[in-house]
């Protein structure tokens, strides 16, 4: 069984319980789902219809791809239903021989106006759009990678590594002056190493730019690594799973102020670092390091960090809002960024990407703080 047969059986299951016959999956412009991708290899742009008597049904595009790369129990292309979901979801339904009446869902991100349409193209049947369904499941499900996942996300770490090291030698001869050349020396060499591109767009941030979480512009013809604190913030993506780590290069003499956030931000990362294992509170870390920068009268103004993977940005939170439940279990990874910023002094921060697994925490990827 393939590690997405396997994946699907997780979320037939999961309809077996809620008792949903028929579910639908749409990874399109404007409404990107990379569970679709996770669920069956295809790298995106397709409807994915499971059906409760463990059937897959992929609506691609693009057909040509769709062999390459999708692992399904059928194919049939986007043309035959004339580009139209709806048409899709009423043909998957009869394909599978889906009984009247039963509970049809699809995406939670479907706009209302269109959510009418299918009630009234599919009056036959129950269909649901809800923020707790298929959708939240598989996400919930996703936090904790499989074997295959963390095999990827090893490869792309270790790219990141070498990338990183490469990054502070071209920097500290010379070679990489200016946000931009930081930016596109990234891109390029990631290319060059196998990378799908950046997991979302590198944040180089000059000394003069580096008191915001996230510099816009993101990267700028201005000079990177000048005297003072320049920020890095970038991931690569190999095989579709992103890394996301900060660098903090620091050049020339600091103020007090300065030197005290750049040993702040590396205490509250030891100290995040120190409590992760099974079972811990992901809130309860996260409270941790608020309290120890309030200790010394500073304010981290984002989250500890997040789950990565697909996406940048996914399950687990870590980060102290009331409402954060989240565990930490073996086979999430995760990152941890603690951050302090100032308009006048700069900024600094420190992000790595973490295994858990069941000996305990493992740091996969090496950023730091480069003192040039």
């Amino acid at each position: 069984m393939t590690a997405f047969e396997v994946r699907r059986n997780r979320l037939y299951d999961w309809m077996a319980m809620e008792g949903v016959t028929l579910a639908m999956f749409e990874d399109a412009e404007g409404r990107r789902d990379p569970s679709l991708r996770w669920l069956t290899g295809q790298p995106g742009d397709a409807l994915l219809f499971l059906s409760l008597d463990r059937r897959s049904l992929l609506v691609p595009w693009d057909i040509n791809m769709a062999i390459v790369y999708a692992q399904v129990d059928m194919v049939i292309p986007y043309a035959e239903f004339e580009r139209r979901p709806i048409n899709a979801l009423r043909a998957a339904a009869e394909f599978f021989k889906t009984p009247f009446g039963s509970k049809v869902e699809i995406p939670a991100v479907t706009p209302y106006p269109v959510f009418l349409h299918y009630v009234e193209a599919l009056s036959d049947f129950d269909v649901l759009c809800r923020n707790s369904g298929i959708q939240e499941a598989a996400q919930q499900l996703r936090a904790i990678k499989d074997e295959e996942e963390i095999r990827i996300y090893r490869k792309a770490a270790d790219i990141t590594n070498t990338i990183i090291t490469l990054l502070e030698d071209n920097i500290r001869s010379g070679n990489l002056k200016t946000e931009t050349d930081v930016a596109l020396f990234i891109e390029n060499e990631g290319r060059q190493q196998g990378c799908d591109g950046t997991g979302f767009e590198t944040l180089a941030a000059g000394s003069a730019r580096s008191f915001g979480i996230h510099a816009f512009p993101p990267y700028t013809g201005g000079p990177f690594a000048a005297p003072g604190m320049s920020i890095l913030d970038f991931g690569l993506k190999y095989l579709g799973y992103t890394t996301d780590v900060t660098l903090t290069f620091v050049r020339g003499a600091l103020s007090s102020q300065q030197e005290k956030m750049l040993t702040l931000t590396e205490k509250a990362y030891k100290l995040a670092y120190s409590m992760i294992q099974d079972g811990v509170a992901a809130r309860e870390v996260a409270v941790s390091v608020d309290t120890l920068f309030e200790k010394s009268k500073k304010a981290m103004p984002h989250g500890l960090g997040h789950g990565i993977g697909l996406e940048a940005h996914e399950a687990p939170a870590l980060q102290s809002r009331l409402d954060n439940t989240w565990q930490l279990k073996p086979g999430m990874i995760f990152t941890l960024e603690p951050g302090l910023y100032d308009p006048v002094m700069g900024g600094c921060r420190l992000e790595n990407d973490i295994l858990l697994s069941d000996t305990g925490a493992e740091t996969l990827t090496k950023a730091r703080i480069i003192r040039l």
